[in-house]
């Protein structure tokens, strides 16, 4: 019987975001691949519950809000630049891990998916990993933190990256301002 119930949440492994190049790359992703390699590491080694998200828009993208302020053509649903990136994907297919498509920065589903299943088996901890640490991934723990927030949620830092190494350390700055654990590998 499982005493803890640990969630790893993954978030925008996406190509856009990691392959060096694309419009969006995240600048503290520069060592793509040992970056990759220890994400999809951390991934087959967790013992609990996965879930991940896909950042995701449309043709209508540069018509959104967020377009107007970001007027880079992303993660358009179907293309190569919106899947996931291999290595990645085979780890949360081993794994089982339940992905969430959102349109936005933070995903109010899978905020919504985690509550749920709080209620089924209550959580232990969350910890996050991913892309941008300085956009989606604390907008992603600020929602989390605000639906449960006697649950331990856990960054590590070291597996994700910002926009730029400053904003990656505001963003972690900002997250532990608002009581959450920080991991420095």
């Amino acid at each position: 019987m499982f005493t803890t119930n640990d969630l790893l949440i993954v978030i925008d492994m996406q190509n856009d975001f990691v392959h060096p190049g694309t419009p969006v790359h995240v600048a503290g992703a520069e060592a793509t691949v040992p970056v990759i390699r220890n994400v999809a590491e951390r991934i087959r080694r967790h013992n609990g519950t996965v879930f991940y998200t896909l950042d995701t828009h449309g043709d209508d993208y540069l018509q959104t809000q967020e377009g107007h302020y970001l007027p880079v053509v992303h993660c358009l649903k179907g293309t190569d630049g919106w899947a996931l990136n291999e290595t990645i994907a085979r780890a949360l297919k081993m794994q089982n891990a339940t992905g969430f498509e959102k349109p936005t920065f933070g995903s109010t589903k899978l905020m919504r998916a985690v509550e749920d299943a709080h209620v089924e088996r209550p959580f232990t901890s969350i910890t996050l990993i991913g892309v941008c640490t300085d956009i989606c991934v604390i907008s992603s723990a600020m929602l989390l933190k605000a639906a449960l927030p006697n649950v331990p949620i856990y960054i590590d830092a070291a597996l994700c990256a910002g926009v730029t190494p400053e904003s990656h350390d505001n963003a972690l700055a900002a997250m532990e301002s608002c009581q959450m654990a920080v991991i420095h590998a």
